[in-house]
């Protein structure tokens, strides 16, 4: 009864998410559109990153190299479907075709992107301390050069699949927002779990998790793995927004915003990390008519709520049901 209730409420989500990205597509501009696209792959980013930096607290600053490898790997994988399964494609209608390749490959780019999470988090997370910011920003770095050398996908001018109109734009409202969905509520059921709770007493005391025989190295690194596909699931929703992939597009501020993002919604809170998202996107596109005062002004109104609100919009808290009644309770007493 239980999985009836479950599939019952998705397909109701996903129910809602074609007829709201439907009215989307045919009432908004291609402007707004996109700022809208960018708010839901900035939300799979935050929360992603948000289980290791709010809920483990452990510190990653190199998310936008895992954002690369799903950006890449999504991207030659789409192709390489197109161009060996085109017969099949065509008897299919466009949105379902495109849909499943889409699929494919960004189930390539969370593999990529775990493993090499798996890959940077597994030795580095053996250590305490700062090693993990070290590593991930060199991470990062590299990633973001080989990609800028790999004379074979585009250098630096960036991967198109070899086609003249760039990579096939198949990220939609739809689409976006399914995965946002399937993010949100996977860290949630982690956070609400037995291993949620083996992770938030990691990041109170990490001494007394191993005291208490926790295996905290195995669960920092389940952690840093998950984070990582959410980047990379990201990653290739974006390259698939914009119709190329190109190195420049994960710089070391792409990791810098995911980070202000969850510390201005909330470390620790998904509610928080989802609330800044959203914030930063929009903060960030209304700043852009600033041009050259547009990083100055955007760091006073960090800087100014860090000073009034350190804990963040949200700070630990989660927008449930029953806190929304609780607060609007309160404020008609």
């Amino acid at each position: 009864m239980i999985w009836l209730q479950r599939i019952g409420l998705a397909a109701l989500v996903l129910a809602v998410l074609a007829g709201v990205g439907f009215l989307v597509e045919t009432t908004v501009s291609d402007y707004v559109g996109r700022i809208i696209l960018q708010c839901g792959i900035n939300i799979i980013l935050a929360v992603g990153l948000n289980l290791i930096n709010g809920t483990t607290g452990q510190f990653s600053i190199g998310h936008a190299g895992f954002m690369a490898v799903g950006a890449y790997g999504c991207a030659i994988t789409v192709i390489a479907v197109e161009d060996s399964l085109a017969p099949s494609l065509t008897a299919l209608p466009d949105p379902i075709a495109h849909g499943v390749v889409l699929t494919v490959g960004l189930l390539v780019a969370a593999s990529l992107a775990g493993l090499a999470g798996v890959l940077v988090g597994a030795p580095s997370l053996r250590l305490r301390g700062d090693y993990l910011a070290i590593v991930t920003l060199g991470f990062g770095e590299i990633i973001r050069l080989v990609f800028n050398n790999a004379e074979s996908l585009g250098g630096a001018t960036g991967y198109s699949g070899g086609r003249a109109l760039g990579l096939p734009v198949y990220s939609n409202f739809f689409t976006v927002f399914a995965w946002a969905a399937l993010a949100v509520v996977v860290v949630t059921s982690l956070t609400r779990s037995a291993y949620g709770r083996a992770l938030a007493q990691i990041r109170e005391d990490e001494i007394s998790a191993e005291s208490i025989g926790l295996p905290t190295t195995r669960l920092k690194v389940i952690a840093f793995v998950v984070s990582s596909m959410a980047a990379g699931i990201a990653g290739g929703l974006y390259g698939h927004m914009n119709g190329s992939v190109r190195p420049d597009d994960f710089k070391f501020d792409r990791s810098i915003e995911v980070i202000v993002m969850i510390i201005v919604g909330g470390l620790g809170s998904i509610s928080g990390a989802v609330l800044g998202a959203v914030v930063i996107t929009v903060l960030l596109e209304l700043l852009r008519e600033a041009q050259q005062f547009r990083l100055i002004a955007y760091s006073l109104l960090l800087i100014a709520t860090m000073l009034l609100r350190p804990e963040g919009l949200l700070g630990r808290r989660e927008l449930t049901i029953g806190w929304m009644r609780a607060r609007l309770g309160g404020g008609a007493k």
